[in-house]
């Protein structure tokens, strides 16, 4: 079963990003080195944002997780909130945080679940979601290349 993800959880989740990055305006020298981790509490729907060292620096709910009991929640989450980040590629990338950092996904356990985001001078992560079918759609366009 694919989780039904509304425009408010987007909304709920690009607001906590922006409140993150009001905590390291682009107007500071990055003078700070550390990942954002998410984590997330399936059954409160609790979205909680700490820096390396366990400080927390956010906290909010999202309506639509609360009691969301899907066995394959936290396969589902990380492209929403990749899309999120994308869309506030401008905010995230201008954060004063000395680079190369992650936004990181984990669970309640403070287990990594996924990478989200990398921010760094030269390399972008894509969604794999975005890269399905490409090694084929390439092969199609040499193939195509060396017939003519």
């Amino acid at each position: 079963m694919k989780m039904n993800t509304t425009e408010l959880t987007f909304q709920q989740i690009e607001r906590a990003i922006r409140k993150i990055a009001d905590k390291f305006p682009p107007s500071e020298e990055a003078n700070v080195m550390t990942d954002i981790h998410f984590r997330v509490t399936q059954d409160t729907g609790e979205l909680m944002a700490f820096d390396d060292n366990d400080e927390e620096i956010n906290r909010c709910i999202i309506e639509d997780w609360i009691d969301n009991t899907d066995d394959n929640f936290f396969d589902e989450i990380p492209s929403i909130f990749r899309k999120c980040l994308d869309k506030m590629k401008d905010t995230v990338e201008n954060m004063s945080i000395l680079k190369p950092f992650s936004f990181v996904l984990e669970n309640d356990e403070k287990e990594p679940v996924a990478e989200l985001y990398l921010v760094d001078d030269e390399t972008v992560i894509i969604d794999p979601d975005l890269m399905q079918g490409l090694d084929k759609d390439l092969d199609d366009f040499f193939k195509k290349l060396f017939e003519d």
